[in-house]
């Protein structure tokens, strides 16, 4: 039966005592890790968020009755222990951060009495995610999972000890908003007031943050929380939340540097990492020509190879038909793999089918430097020679080709190099790589839509000396952008601001709308706009993200106290659920069947 802790108040979590404290008496709360009873004695593992200190019962300290309720203490029961802090009599548990002392229980209750769990409560848990998800409060329980988020609460923390060193003011934006058709699917809120009328939840606090810069609040910080109805990956879900941040006057350098002081500190102080600063920038072409990617993992080689002019007059249809496509022939060397069996490779060309691809060529270099390639009777010795040249390659390597539009051989292959360099095991993973991306296109050919849409938001600011080709030649144009990467992830992005009208109105006739559907959409940031609005600059940080890479998980589902499931769904409470009728009627709303 349950007991009251009244009169009893804790003094110390489980691992705040140590040898020091040896002979005082103090009082600890927390969860049975694990029970011992060897019969003149008993033993328990308690926990709590700090983690564990071992309490030891006998019948002269506790009394007779005392005793035998001890016996019937389990798993995931709730104590509160009064006792002396002595050495252990026993071995020293080196593992344990209180491992050469145990609390020797004078007087204690239970507070609480625990069902057995459907899983062991213990790092590392191997139980599936699903009844990990099912049953997250005590999940949560975890010490692994227990880290996380009190380094969560640490970095949040830091940025904000950090910001408002640096005269950032934080402010709190609206859940509600208006929908926007830009980007991702909005969650929309149905209006029980105004009828036929939805709110949106937001994909980011953007517009009221540029709003912010015209009202003169100058340097505008916020951990937001947002939402984006988009199918769900390892680093995604449907709600999530953002570091956010806008600047007035100040141009890209000055983001980049306050954001690369803000990371230097965040990471020293939270995880002990040193980073050197300046951090490297690369622009976007760049990064896709040598990684196949705008968020490269440079942790490891492998770069891609552009062999267009190697192979144009070769004989291999697919290569050169690709390049009278406008396409691109480019590859990687894969070192060392020359010798990988066919099956693998066949697995390989799978893979490739899967990330748009129609297909993928290799060429194995023996050791005696003949070759064996699944192309080679459609060109000669010297072109194959010519081929293995522009990889480097070497007796013993492995080359793999993709030809198509550059879109997908950049997807292809950067996916690939990825896909390898974990089979192979080429990444440090205690290595933190930083990059700023920048030189982004402003914008980019949608098939679907049938026009161009902003690569970021249409609030970004083009390069001025790209801006004369906007009416021409608009996807050459580069947007002043810029994302920081950490080890393949995109941990954030920004860009500087159009705050110039005319150049606004134009970005949006571009991206196909009217003047009028425009300010429907956004009239009151154009309104805005026409009193006065500074030169603003801004930067969002997935705070999810960046936790992740600072306790090594494979998941922001780890770093995350209630995260969703794949279909967007909540195990633990069942979420999204059905609402009642007279709830419907309310807002005017019908569920077609």
């Amino acid at each position: 039966m349950a007991e009251s802790m009244q009169g009893m108040k804790r003094s110390h979590r489980c691992t705040e005592v140590s040898a020091q404290n040896i002979g005082e008496t103090v009082t600890v709360m927390g969860w049975v890790q694990k029970r011992r009873n060897l019969g003149a004695l008993i033993f328990v593992d308690l926990r709590d968020r700090s983690g564990l200190l071992q309490i030891v019962f006998d019948e002269t300290s506790v009394g007779s009755d005392g005793f035998l309720k001890a016996g019937t203490i389990r798993n995931e029961f709730v104590l509160a222990v009064t006792g002396k802090i002595q050495k252990r009599e026993a071995a020293v548990n080196e593992s344990l951060k209180t491992g050469e002392i145990e609390l020797f229980a004078k007087e204690f209750r239970i507070l609480s009495e625990s069902d057995t769990p459907p899983f062991p409560i213990e790092k590392d848990s191997q139980t599936k995610d699903e009844l990990r998800l099912k049953y997250r409060y005590l999940d949560l329980r975890r010490p692994d999972l227990q880290r996380n988020m009190m380094l969560r609460s640490k970095v949040v923390y830091l940025m904000r000890e950090f910001m408002a060193k640096e005269g950032f003011l934080e402010i709190e934006t609206p859940i509600l908003c208006k929908s926007t058709p830009e980007g991702a699917r909005d969650y929309l809120v149905p209006s029980r007031v105004h009828t036929g009328s939805f709110y949106a939840l937001p994909q980011s606090p953007q517009l009221y943050k540029q709003l912010l810069m015209c009202s003169g609040y100058d340097r505008y910080f916020q951990i937001a929380k947002c939402f984006r109805d988009e199918d769900l990956r390892a680093d995604r879900q449907p709600e999530f939340t953002q570091a956010d941040m806008e600047l007035s006057f100040v141009d890209m350098d000055d983001v980049m540097d306050v954001n690369e002081r803000l990371l230097q500190y965040v990471f020293e102080e939270a995880v002990g990492v040193e980073i050197k600063l300046p951090l490297p920038r690369m622009p976007w072409q760049e990064a896709m020509d040598r990684f196949g990617s705008d968020k490269p993992d440079t942790r490891f080689g492998m770069e891609l190879h552009d062999v267009s002019d190697v192979v144009k007059n070769c004989g291999f249809g697919v290569f050169t038909g690709a390049l009278e496509q406008g396409g691109s022939v480019r590859g990687i060397n894969v070192k060392g793999q020359g010798a990988m069996p066919r099956k693998k490779i066949d697995k390989l060309v799978e893979f490739a089918k899967g990330c748009g691809a129609k297909g993928l060529a290799y060429l194995c270099v023996n050791e005696d430097g003949s070759f064996k390639s699944s192309f080679a009777k459609f060109m000669t010795e010297d072109e194959l020679s010519a081929l293995v040249k522009a990889l480097d390659g070497q007796a013993g390597d492995l080359l793999l080709f993709a030809a198509d539009k550059n879109k997908i051989v950049w997807n292809v292959l950067g996916a690939l190099r990825l896909e390898m360099a974990k089979e192979l095991h080429l990444i440090d993973s205690s290595q933190y790589h930083f990059l700023w991306i920048t030189d982004f296109p402003l914008l980019e050919w949608s098939e679907e839509e049938n026009r161009f849409m902003a690569m970021h938001h249409p609030f970004t600011m083009p390069v001025e000396e790209d801006w004369e080709q906007i009416d021409t030649n608009p996807g050459a144009v580069r947007a002043k952008a810029y994302d920081i990467v950490l080890n393949g992830t995109e941990l954030g992005g920004g860009s500087v601001r159009i705050h110039q009208n005319e150049i606004q109105e134009k970005m949006f006739e571009v991206l196909g709308f009217t003047k009028e559907s425009a300010y429907e959409q956004f009239g009151f940031l154009l309104d805005a706009f026409r009193f006065g609005v500074p030169p603003h600059a801004g930067l969002a940080y997935g705070l999810d993200r960046m936790v992740m890479h600072m306790v090594h998980a494979d998941s922001i589902r780890d770093v995350i106290a209630f995260p969703k499931v794949k279909d967007a769904s909540c195990l633990m409470t069942e979420a999204p659920g059905t609402v009642d009728k007279a709830q419907l009627a309310e807002l005017k709303l019908k569920i077609e069947e």
